[in-house]
């Protein structure tokens, strides 16, 4: 690159990056509201709607109708953010939270009353219409609110003349289908019914396609869709057309769901809530960030000098690119989304590493600088593309798989990953490029790998894995004897458990960071729980303090407590027993899509690595992670929460990527051995050629972590903990685990045979 082409290249640089940051911070519109304020955050951040529901007619419900309604208004609010929660309140009552919204009275409207879904035939026995098409509608649209009842609803039920009702619809999707000109699709909902509604529907259809009629679709006191039938359907499965455009077809579907409930629910009450974490979150979580970013940059520098420059310039504009994108994708960033995030960057600094132990290991032999940068590029390549792609995967099936806490967490992992990849491959190489084009070319401006320590990883494997399997036992035998004793395995908070919600009228309004400070150290002293979670009520005096399940004599000290230390009186104060809002529906697709995630990671390396033996490897390697993080919620006694689950992906995530990099290597080594059976010899070479890689990456993510732990909140600092015990653990797993693993599973296939043929045994 000549001179003048690397000063404008340099000008281009400085400009996109003050360009990004002012956008990032103070926006492009006439409000400059930068993108970093207006992310979309979640509960635990900032707040947001809290509805209550009752279920009608002061009935008891059963618990299966109440998992059932539950698990479907979840799927409904999951349009509103993947954040949303929806839990059990009392025997009857079930409360809707959606963070990052403020009008209460929109999201009702919008959500309607849920329940109260029929399907109407369009005449009765003597041909009388049922319903008729009025003013302000399109009569031949299937999607209309111009249809009215002639008759009361109430009427038509006791007639007979209501078809189904919601509860005989299983699910309400919207998708396309060929609309009968080549290559176009148009939008529809595709509805499946239940085994009573296949029938009852097939009975409608029959009589309303004969007549040349339709059935209307009644729902909260309007028609939503008044579609002709136009053939019997039979088999429980039926399309409805005539939708405008995809977003029309969603939202019809979307009614019909919420619709489908099997009980009627009426509006208890409806507020805007404060922050879980307080207010204080949000800051202490960023000047966490500045300092973490600020230790990573002095930390690149110091290692790889101007190199390092360049790693953290790409890493500015890594920042700045991600805070654009969070508010463009209206992403919901939540503490889950932070670990997202954190993970990004711990991949985002790996990428380049590898690149820069490449780069470092080809002056080592001689090369020039510029071929050097060259050829460390085109060899980082496979491992950068392999480690991040397959935690794509991952993260992708957690996406569609997964609901809530789950499914935020992988839309932000996503991003990261795209973002971090961009970054590391292109940003730096540019920005590296403009350096040398500067006529930054001599060689102390640059690293030299140094010779790789000599260990026997392999040979002293065994001692490894029975420090691994110590620590695993012990964890079980933790848990087993804290479960025996009534305690619990793990300390399972309220989003596992449920536990109790105590409604407390102060006599003045409290902010969160007082609550914090004078309330909830007295609850905890009082009723001997770890954990209080908070809300305020905008515009009231009113908090919500969410504990474990209390017993009659903890409710009973919590009441004196207020009204001795605070003066509020008994009748201020409301206690309910609440559900999990992680249910068991939820946390079954989480563990199938964490199963299916890991098959497909298995498939990936055994296809890309030409060998099973990688895969299987990194599959125990990962297990063994889980299990360290798992061990340090044990010991510790830390409350499991959502966030436990977060945790433990984003180890995952961040262990995969570290091993597929040393297997990278292995694989490398194992195409240019000689004795290409001599698979001890090259894992042990292969771990020191990566070793400093391993470590430089574990401490870079590292450092970002502690910052949480030193500047966080306490919940903050009770999430952070258990993803430091993780980063060690997977740095760890994939030098003195996964690799030597790898050899013994090649021994073993050793043994039996490769093609039929005999293959002599690795040496040690």
């Amino acid at each position: 690159m000549k001179k003048s082409r690397a000063v404008i290249g340099l000008i281009v640089i400085i400009l996109l990056l003050a360009g990004l940051g002012y956008t990032s911070v103070f926006g492009l519109g006439d409000d400059k509201s930068g993108s970093i304020n207006s992310i979309d955050l979640g509960l635990d951040l900032a707040g947001g709607v809290s509805i209550t529901y009752e279920v009608g007619d002061n009935e008891t419900p059963s618990a299966e109708d109440m998992a059932d309604t539950i698990y479907k208004l979840q799927q409904r609010v999951d349009q509103y953010s993947t954040e949303a929660q929806v839990y059990q309140e009392g025997l009857n009552r079930i409360n809707i939270e959606i963070p990052g919204v403020t009008d209460a009275n929109a999201i009702l409207e919008d959500l309607g009353q849920p329940g109260n879904l029929y399907f109407i035939a369009q005449t009765d026995a003597d041909g009388n219409d049922n319903y008729s098409f009025g003013m302000g509608g399109d009569e031949d649209s299937g999607y209309t609110y111009g249809y009215q009842l002639n008759k009361p609803i109430e009427d038509l039920q006791a007639a007979g003349l209501i078809v189904l009702k919601g509860e005989d619809v299983a699910n309400a999707q919207a998708g396309y289908q060929n609309s009968g000109t080549a290559g176009n699709q148009e939008p529809v909902v595709e509805l499946e019914f239940t085994p009573n509604g296949t029938q009852a529907f097939a009975d409608a259809t029959s009589k309303a396609y004969s007549a040349g009629e339709s059935i209307g679709i009644y729902y909260d006191g309007e028609f939503i869709s008044v579609p002709t039938v136009q053939a019997v359907i039979t088999d429980g499965r039926a399309v409805i057309t005539g939708m405008s455009d995809y977003q029309e077809a969603e939202r019809l579907a979307a009614l019909i769901r919420i619709g489908g409930l099997k009980l009627q629910l009426t509006e208890l009450r409806s507020n805007v809530v404060g922050a879980q974490l307080g207010t204080n979150a949000i800051q202490s979580g960023i000047i966490a960030a500045i300092v973490g970013f600020g230790l990573i940059v002095l930390f690149m520098i110091f290692i790889y000098r101007i190199l390092g420059v360049s790693a953290s310039i790409a890493l500015a504009f890594y920042v700045e690119l991600m805070i654009i994108l969070l508010d463009a994708f209206e992403v919901t960033l939540t503490l889950p989304g932070i670990a997202g995030i954190i993970l990004t960057i711990g991949m985002a600094v790996d990428a380049n590493v590898i690149v820069f132990s490449r780069t470092g290991e080809e002056l080592s032999r001689g090369r020039v600088v510029g071929e050097a940068m060259k050829l460390g590029y085109q060899k980082a390549l496979s491992a950068i593309l392999d480690g991040n792609i397959t935690t794509v995967i991952a993260a992708v099936v957690l996406m569609l798989g997964g609901s809530g806490t789950i499914k935020g967490f992988a839309q932000t992992l996503i991003l990261g990953i795209i973002v971090s990849m961009f970054t590391a491959l292109f940003v730096t190489r540019g920005v590296s490029a403009v350096f040398y084009g500067l006529g930054v070319k001599n060689e102390k401006f640059y690293v030299k790998s140094k010779e790789p320590v000599k260990f026997d990883f392999v040979g002293k494997r065994k001692l490894f894995y029975l420090i691994s399997c110590g620590i695993v036992a012990v964890t079980v035998i933790v848990m087993g004897v804290n479960g025996g004793r009534g305690a619990g395995a793990l300390n399972w908070s309220l989003d596992f458990v449920g536990g109790t919600s105590t409604s407390v009228t102060f006599d003045k309004e409290w902010t969160t960071a007082e609550l914090d400070a004078q309330v909830v150290p007295k609850i905890k002293e009082t009723v001997g729980v770890d954990s209080v979670q908070v809300q305020t009520v905008s515009g009231t005096n009113q908090v919500i303090f969410k504990t474990t399940s209390l017993d009659l004599s903890q409710r009973e000290a919590l009441d004196s407590m207020f009204e001795t230390d605070f003066g509020v009186t008994s009748d201020h104060i409301a206690a309910e027993t609440i559900s999990s809002t992680i249910s068991g529906e939820m946390l079954r697709a989480a563990i199938i899509s964490v199963i299916v995630a890991l098959v497909l990671m298995l498939i990936y390396i055994a296809i890309r690595f030409r060998n099973v033996s990688f895969g299987t490897a990194a599959i125990i390697a990962l297990t063994h992670d889980a299990m360290m993080v798992l061990a340090c919620y044990a010991f510790t006694r830390i409350s499991a929460g959502g966030t436990f689950i977060a945790c433990i992906l984003t180890i995952i995530g961040y262990s995969i990527n570290d091993t597929i990099v040393t297997f990278d290597r292995i694989r490398e080594n194992l195409n240019a051995a000689v004795r290409k059976n001599d698979f001890a010899g090259i894992v042990n070479t292969s771990v020191a050629q990566t070793l400093s890689r391993s470590l430089f990456t574990s401490i870079t993510t590292f450092l970002m972590v502690l910052c949480l732990v030193i500047f966080g909140v306490a919940d903050i600092k009770l999430f952070a903990i258990p993803l430091m015990v993780g980063v060690v653990a997977g740095t760890y797993s994939s030098i003195f685990i996964a690799s030597p693993l790898w050899t013994d599973l090649r021994m073993i296939k050793g043994k039996s045979g490769e093609n039929g043929k005999k293959v002599n045994k690795a040496t040690e």
